[in-house]
């Protein structure tokens, strides 16, 4: 975790905050991190990386865990049931994160509905993507959790309300990376959030209400964000523009959203009253970012 500070305060353009992950042996880091990590990760179904755990692994986390940052859970439908559990039976404040599906969301309804601390998160790849476009996309369309069926996908959309944030999950994996042997989960989608979710104000599927809730009220009360002063981000609203691989200013130089016409770009950025970005060029330098801590423990 200190290194991965070290770097943010080194190379930087964006602020930035950091989770703390477990495999059920490091218990004694715990106390470490309270007041620099916004939370603690766990994994209970496979994706990138060696951190999966099982049920006694996230009942010790939940024993141990104490700060007043929430737990975080990749759980979907085999396992979601066991963290709602573990959310019953030790109270602690707990966030779902990317829910894919009907067998994930509707659990974590349930629990809202019997008062538990429980909130969710969505993505976009789950939202504007489904299984009819792996064919198309093929490895560039591997992720954790997989992309689900129409039917998946039209019951996040009805139940948009009850979702608590809107996650990117940016993984912004090389092209080499996913056309290699072994391609890891994982789709880009930092820089294609905004625009999909307004293009889904102007076809009427959301409100303007709806990004501010899942986009910034929610997650800035769910890990206890302190507010950013003079961040402005200016974009244009009218004009649809189509989402290109050679448009995507992130490393990867691709999205699984290529083709689709959209509103919403975003023609400048500005961090404490300093332009960030501007037409396509990343104008802030390594170290402009600051790292983000919660304001409580």
């Amino acid at each position: 975790l200190d290194q991965k500070i070290a770097l943010i305060k080194e190379k930087a353009v964006c602020d930035a905050g950091l989770y703390f992950g477990t495999t059920g042996d490091n218990w004694s880091e715990f106390e470490k991190v309270y007041g620099k990590a916004m939370g603690i990760k766990v994994y209970l179904n496979q994706t990138t990386g060696n951190f999966l755990v099982n049920t006694d692994i996230l009942d010790m986390v939940y024993q141990n865990w104490k700060s007043t940052q929430p737990i975080l859970t990749h759980s979907e439908a085999d396992t979601v049931g066991e963290v709602i559990a573990a959310v019953r039976k030790y109270g602690k404040q707990t966030h779902v994160c990317h829910i894919s599906s009907i067998d994930e969301l509707e659990p974590i309804l349930k629990a809202k509905e019997e008062g538990l601390p429980v909130t969710c998160g969505v993505c976009p790849h789950h939202l504007f993507l489904t299984e009819d476009d792996v064919p198309r996309l093929g490895s560039y369309g591997l992720m954790k959790p997989s992309l689900k069926s129409k039917k998946d996908l039209e019951f996040l959309w009805k139940h948009i309300k009850d979702i608590d944030t809107v996650e990117s999950d940016h993984a912004p994996h090389t092209k080499e990376e996913k056309e290699s042997e072994k391609p890891p989960f994982g789709v880009p989608g930092l820089e294609t959030t905004l625009p999909l979710l307004l293009t889904a104000v102007k076809e009427g599927r959301l409100e303007m209400d709806d990004i501010t809730r899942m986009c910034y009220t929610n997650p800035k009360k769910i890990l206890h964000l302190s507010s950013t002063q003079n961040a402005e981000i200016t974009v244009e609203l009218d004009n649809y523009y189509e989402l290109k691989d050679e448009d995507i200013v992130s490393r990867c130089g691709w999205t699984p959203y290529r083709g689709m016409k959209v509103v919403g770009k975003v023609t400048s950025a500005s961090i404490r009253g300093t332009k960030a970005y501007e037409n396509g060029t990343v104008l802030a330098k390594p170290g402009d970012g600051k790292l983000i801590i919660p304001v409580t423990i």
